[in-house]
């Protein structure tokens, strides 16, 4: 079972008058009568001399750190952008960016995040970038990229600081990183801290549910509202990050922030000023979000991995290679696949027309199948695409209304413990199964193959199409207990 955290994900811009800073200054140590160690005047020297020496390691730690932050806070920039709400009053979204360079394009960008501005995109002059020196700038174009939350902005102005992109693939676990930007509207500020994890996907983003690309790394350097569209930064001084989310309980800073990596900034900067917006690739099949170790060692994975194809859409790059229900994808172009958005990724963010190569797991064997990538149609949202809505009851020629099972549904029927299977809701009158099926029976297997959702039963369902007889294994509550038992379904 995969471990989908509840602690709310909001993003970090700041709206003004949304959230009014305070400080506050604690009076309870003065007077204090906590006794601390006294040294006579010639050791107090000796220590003071040893702790500002030149080759102290903790000296020279921090002078280093201090020259990554003075050499790259003037490409750090304070964004401000209004717009008008429903009842025609102002809001003024703050935030952060970076100015850059960018390869085989001329001209300054400012990178941020896409909610730090996209209410203004309509009047770039309502768009005020402020920089170090005190100038304020108003970008010429912008460019914005919904599905990864990333904006770009054309600037114009002499001798503008540029900071460098970093190679976010070489970060690890436990390395340090600076985040900057402008938290609570203060400006030019520094946090430190370091990578806590990487490949952070599947987070629920607070204001904005649209964001299909995430791989985010997680940073404890403090990150509040404002730092939205910052720069983090490493050890070189390089652009590792750009700061978009925060994990909180408070709205402010509980010690664990998202950025997306350099190298996904880079890849969607570039396709966005080639082509104006970013085409994205696609298989056309849907995957199951609730893949399991139960699941994964009925289709004889020695380890849960990989993603599980659970429909292939007809006329798609996967249907044209046979790509099959229960198939496992376990690698992309030579890529292992963790899970279902990884692939997401994957797929969406590599060039249309690509051919790639795809590990698969059927039946117990491995496969190798090499695959023409299609555009996927804008209207299109299934696929490996954004993760489905909560599934819906659903009627099915068996004349069965039913709805996935979860854990609100499960405690309601007095099912204890992790269980799965499909809710009958409604039965057909003219249903061959009156009789046999009952409301509140939970369909657990079509034809001894385990159903989880809609898909699964769907599925399984076309499988055994021809079969004018299919067994079916249900739980019934019997005595306030569920009991599971065999029916026998003469199609």
């Amino acid at each position: 079972m995969k471990f989908r955290p509840s602690i709310a994900i909001s993003l970090v811009t700041l709206t003004a008058g949304f959230v009014a800073g305070a400080l506050f200054f604690s009076s309870s140590l003065v007077g204090s009568s906590v006794q601390a160690k006294s040294f006579d005047a010639d050791t107090a020297d000796k220590i003071y001399q040893e702790l500002g020496a030149k080759n102290s390691p903790l000296v020279h730690s921090s002078n280093q750190l201090a020259k990554i932050a003075e050499l790259t806070t003037p490409s750090v920039v304070h964004i401000q952008s209004e717009r008008e709400n429903n009842t025609g009053g102002t809001i003024e979204e703050t935030g952060s960016g970076i100015i850059i360079k960018q390869e085989n394009n001329s001209g300054t960008f400012v990178v941020t995040n896409r909610h730090v501005v996209i209410g203004s995109s309509e009047n770039l002059s309502s768009i005020s970038i402020h920089l170090e020196d005190g100038r304020v700038l108003h970008p010429q174009r912008l460019w914005t990229d919904q599905a990864t939350d990333i904006a770009i902005m054309k600037v114009s102005g002499k001798n503008l600081p540029t900071a460098r992109w970093g190679n976010s693939d070489k970060l690890k676990i436990g390395h340090m990183v600076l985040a900057m930007g402008s938290p609570f509207g203060f400006s030019r500020s520094v946090t430190l801290g370091i990578i806590s994890a990487k490949g952070r996907r599947s987070l629920k983003l607070y204001r904005n549910s649209s964001v299909l690309n995430q791989d985010f790394l997680q940073t404890d350097a403090a990150i509040n509202p404002g730092n939205s569209g910052g720069p983090l930064i490493d050890l070189h001084g390089q652009v590792i990050g750009i700061n978009t989310a925060i994990a909180s309980n408070s709205g402010g800073n509980d010690g664990i922030g998202f950025s997306i990596p350099s190298n996904m900034v880079k890849q969607i900067v570039s396709k966005l000023l080639k082509n104006g917006s970013v085409q994205r690739a696609y298989l056309g099949v849907k995957l199951d979000p609730d893949f399991d170790e139960e699941t994964a060692g009925r289709l004889k994975l020695d380890r849960l991995r990989g993603a599980r194809v659970t429909e292939v859409y007809p006329n798609t790059p996967a249907s044209r290679v046979n790509l099959k229900f229960d198939d496992v994808i376990l690698s992309f172009d030579g890529i292992d696949v963790q899970d279902e958005n990884h692939l997401i990724n994957l797929v969406s963010l590599t060039d249309v027309d690509n051919k790639v190569r795809l590990s698969i797991q059927r039946n117990g064997k491995r496969l190798a199948v090499e695959v023409v990538l299609a555009e996927r149609p804008s209207s299109n949202t299934r696929s490996e695409a954004p993760p489905s809505l909560p599934e819906k009851s659903q009627t099915f020629p068996t004349g069965l209304s039913v709805v996935t099972l979860d854990g609100e549904i499960q405690s309601q029927l007095g099912i204890t413990g992790q269980a799965h299977g499909l809710l009958v809701t409604k039965i057909d009158p003219a249903s061959s199964l009156v009789g046999k099926i009952k409301l509140y029976d939970v369909i657990l297997e079509v034809g001894r193959q385990p159903v989880k959702s809609l898909g699964d039963f769907q599925q399984a369902l076309k499988k055994h199409a021809t079969n004018s007889t299919l067994v079916l294994k249900i739980s019934r509550v019997s005595a306030d207990q569920m009991h599971s038992q065999l029916i026998i379904w003469n199609r």
